[in-house]
């Protein structure tokens, strides 16, 4: 699967550099339309995770933080009519962590036209072309982040613009044009309706300030098997020159090995994100050693920039919320953090890519129950408590989770499913017709004492035990029939969220993973 040239491999950016004209850069066989710099890009997620860990560390005194907060830009989180909720703590009154990263092409300074250039597109919509979901677990003791290629076709849903009312229809288009429908809120919006995974916050950050943040822990170590020149004949390549072993990188030379494609294993696209996996990591745990960030007034510029950089949901709008994300953040060992790429597979023709089936599903669903992807949970013993009562006289609540915008709801699924509990014997069943969205179907109950009811209702519903859940927000035990179940009365079993091991074509990368990228014989001397 051979992949393009990059733009401005080895040279400067070219001007003229801007999307296709349906949103789509990818061609089976690697053959692309032409785009902008990938190296940008993923220096922009770099920046992000910078920024919160920067702003996690610094120890900085009132005023400034009053100071810093002025810099910081925010819009709203949700542009769009989501009903999906927020999970519910767990038995210790925790809840997971989702934050949504966005990287900008927004072209909106003359900074930012010199960075990214296409002055062309100067007054264009921006599109999110790094887009990151970080799940951190309820109890913190492990974090998951998953990239989703921007041209992957996905439904956008309907978002209404918050600063001039415009209604943006729902459409099928590549996901970095999810941005252009009014902001970071419709992004959030997609994903939201793509995964089923409830969104807490969102962070977005454009070109300006990314290489000064790039280069703030001082050079990241990276690691090459050979020797490595990532130029041909051809002109092919980043121009990235490292002997064989390891060497501490930054400035253009950290963007040269972020960019670099030929040069790297097969010489495509794969390749280049195995080494952005390994600068990405090797740069959290440069971060975290905090032998980078001991300069106080390197401290506080960083900061400075970090906050005149980024863009924030209101609910994380101040820097000392940042600052407590940060410190969740840093909870984290650095041997529990998981780097994948959501697994996905060439449409149309090659045009674009989509979800892979089965794998990015199952990829979510694990993310949804809060399930860690490098498989390293602790397994709970086996425990199923019986029955407080006869089925005939437990309350059973049945509503309809099925209330999806980019689907649609099914109307009467709390019916049908009440019906057909009371033909298997729970004859106090009833249903609720406020309609909720609700990826997997779940079975809650309010206190331990009622566990053993709602795993015979589960049962019953040839539901697995995994769907059953506690929580205190209902009375009697619930039923929510949710997306994954939208028609009949036999639950489909290929939908069973029970395998807990994340799939092989995520690819994923362990934080504490010291690798050496494999050179390509052709781009060594």
């Amino acid at each position: 699967m051979p992949g393009p040239r990059e733009h401005g491999e080895g040279d400067s950016p070219p001007e003229g550099d801007g999307p296709a004209p349906d949103g789509a850069g990818h061609r089976k066989g690697g053959q692309r339309r032409p785009k902008r710099s990938r190296g940008v890009r993923i220096m922009r997620w770099s920046a992000l995770t910078l920024a919160v860990l920067i702003l996690g560390a610094a120890g900085v005194g009132y005023f400034y933080y009053e100071h810093l907060n002025g810099n910081l830009k925010k819009e709203e989180l949700d542009l769009g009519d989501s009903k999906l909720g927020k999970p519910e703590p767990n038995a210790a009154g925790q809840t997971p962590l989702n934050i949504l990263l966005i990287g900008s092409d927004s072209r909106n300074t003359a900074e930012n036209v010199k960075l990214g250039g296409a002055k062309q597109d100067a007054d264009r919509k921006p599109l999110a072309d790094v887009q990151m979901l970080v799940h951190v677990s309820a109890d913190r003791s492990n974090m998951s982040v998953v990239s989703i290629p921007r041209d992957t076709r996905v439904t956008i849903p309907k978002c209404t613009d918050p600063k001039d009312g415009h209604v943006y229809p729902k459409t099928v288009a590549a996901i970095n044009q999810s941005l252009q429908h009014g902001g970071a809120g419709c992004t959030v919006a997609t994903w939201k309706e793509l995964t089923g995974i409830y969104i807490d916050h969102f962070m977005k950050i454009d070109f300006s300030g990314v290489v000064t943040m790039a280069d703030a822990v001082g050079g990241v170590p990276v690691c090459v098997d050979k020797n490595v020149y990532s130029h041909d004949k051809s002109g092919h390549g980043s121009g990235l020159k490292l002997t064989k072993g390891t060497h501490s990188v930054k400035g253009v030379q950290a963007l040269q090995w972020l960019r670099t494609r030929y040069g790297f294993e097969d010489n495509t696209d794969i390749g280049r994100a195995k080494a952005q996996h390994m600068y990405m990591s090797s740069m959290i745990r440069q971060l975290k050693s905090g032998t980078k960030l001991s300069d106080p007034g390197k401290l506080m510029d960083l900061a400075e920039a970090a906050t005149k950089a980024l863009t924030v949901d209101h609910g994380l709008g101040t820097v000392k919320k940042l600052y407590d994300l940060g410190n969740d953040l840093k909870r984290v060992p650095t041997k529990r953090t998981t780097m994948i790429t959501m697994p996905w597979e060439y449409g149309g023709g090659g045009e674009f890519v989509v979800p892979r089936p089965g794998d990015a599903e199952q990829t979510f669903s694990l993310l949804r129950n809060d399930v860690a992807l490098d498989g390293k949970d602790k397994k709970k013993p086996d425990h199923t408590p019986a029955p407080t009562a006869p089925k005939g006289e437990v309350p059973v609540i049945v509503q309809n989770g099925t209330g999806s915008t980019v689907l649609g709801p099914v109307s009467g699924r709390a019916g049908v499913i009440t019906s057909e509990l009371v033909r298997l014997g729970y004859t106090k069943a009833t249903a609720n017709t406020v309609l909720i969205s609700q990826a997997d179907t779940t079975v809650a109950y309010p206190s331990e004492a009622e566990q053993g009811d709602a795993l015979a209702v589960a049962k019953a519903l040839k539901l697995p035990k995994s769907a059953v859940k506690s929580s205190k927000s209902v009375q009697d035990v619930t039923v929510v029939v949710g997306n994954d179940w939208r028609e009949g009365t036999v639950y489909p079993k290929a939908a069973a969220p029970d395998d807990d091991k994340t799939p092989k074509s995520a690819d994923a990368l362990n934080g504490e993973e010291k690798k050496c990228m494999k050179v390509n014989p052709a781009y060594t001397f």
